[in-house]
């Protein structure tokens, strides 16, 4: 059975190749492989439990479909002093190609330029922010260099894995060490991890934002999950406090208090004083309640009967313990229909009645002409609207 086989070339290029011998090659160790249309070296970086996890879970891997490329044979000592020597020409065809691009006003930024082991293929890596048409480029590098020309645009992420360098936490990139996979990062998870948003502050060498704020952004969301929220009113031993910060990686938790003092405690001690304050406050309430004159559930009703002189009536009413007591008084009608009126309230029905008013003497009721309403039999009123 062949073994599965990952190799490196320059640039932090990568792909899986088939070693058909029983023994495989020691990591490390040049080997020739089939390229396009010829020849290529590079050293072997994985191998066979680590190689076969790589193909399943990188995007250079082509999962269960597998590879049909080989491995041809192990390179020899002055194999790899010639791809040494050709690492030096890669410098030199990309600053002639450069030339080129400024001299037919092409907007686009050569990154990187790679020949093949058999010199059979020239392969530069370009970036540029919209399409650019290189058919005239490519035409004039071909009649230069004398063979085969591919340009390839990558983006500006990929061009700092190629590249490589140290980032601002001065260690190694992370694009170009381990990270297997360059996923988009957005500002939010920036915002998720109190991060500042000033974008020189949270940006890497390729001037997007930092790769590590996306594959450590799950950390940062699980641990703030122990933590309280921030800003929220809180009643521990020493009464209301608010808080202020959590500090994630020590598990400490800054309050504030009513009378402005700061203090920092751990997160457990914090969690036993919110157990403690939350009985407290219970035993509180409950002694509040004991000492109340009327205490009723708060979905109970109970009537109330207040004797009153005429001419105040006391209409009927449903209250709560919770509520506080009112007593409605309506003036005592001054005729059957008004008082017929006055009955016809539904049972139950809270709401504060306005006391009836009678219309004056003179004139009628607004916009009519005459001084007597329909219906109006008072002898008071005479026809033409003026004093009987």
């Amino acid at each position: 059975m062949a073994h599965l086989i990952e190799v490196a070339f320059k640039g932090n290029r990568k792909d899986f190749f088939l070693w058909d011998q029983d023994e495989p090659p020691a990591l490390n160790a040049g080997v020739i492989v089939d390229a396009d249309r010829g020849e290529d070296l590079g050293f072997v970086h994985a191998l066979g439990e680590l190689a076969e996890k790589r193909n399943a879970g990188t995007p250079h891997g082509y999962g269960a479909v597998g590879t049909t490329k080989k491995m041809r044979r192990l390179a020899t000592d002055d194999e790899v002093d010639r791809a040494g020597g050709l690492r030096a020409d890669d410098e030199d065809a990309r600053r002639r190609a450069m030339e080129r691009v400024k001299a037919n006003d092409l907007v686009m930024k050569l990154s990187d330029a790679e020949w093949q082991w058999d010199r059979k293929k020239l392969t530069l890596y370009f970036t540029a922010e919209r399409r650019v048409d290189f058919r005239t480029l490519v035409r004039e590098l071909a009649s230069m260099f004398r063979t085969r020309i591919e340009l390839k645009q990558i983006g500006v992420r990929d061009e700092a894995k190629r590249l490589d360098g140290i980032g601002r936490c001065g260690r190694q990139y992370c694009s170009a060490s381990w990270l297997p996979e360059l996923r988009p990062v957005n500002l939010g998870v920036a915002k998720d991890q109190r991060l500042s948003l000033n974008p020189s502050q949270i940006s890497g060498a390729c001037g997007r934002l930092m790769c590590c704020l996306r594959y450590e952004h799950e950390f940062y969301v699980q641990s703030r999950k122990r933590f309280p929220k921030e800003g929220k009113v809180v009643r521990t031993r020493k009464g209301e406090e608010k808080i202020i910060s959590n500090d994630i990686f020590r598990e400490r938790v800054t309050l504030r208090g009513e009378d402005g003092e700061f203090r920092t405690i751990l997160l457990t001690e914090f969690r036993e004083e919110m157990s403690g304050g939350s009985a407290a406050v219970q035993t509180m309430v409950a002694d509040e309640e004991d000492d109340r004159d009327l205490v009723a559930a708060s979905d109970d009703t109970f009537e109330i009967e207040i004797e009153v002189e005429a001419p105040v009536r006391v209409t009927e009413m449903s209250v709560t313990a919770e509520m506080p007591i009112h007593v409605v008084e309506t003036a005592e009608p001054e005729s059957d229909a008004d008082a017929g009126a006055a009955t016809d309230t539904p049972a139950g029905d809270n709401r504060e009645r306005r006391p009836h008013r009678r219309r004056g003497r003179r004139g009628g009721r607004r916009n009519r002409p005459g001084g007597r309403a329909p219906g109006d039999e008072s002898p008071d009123a005479s026809p033409d609207g003026g004093e009987a």
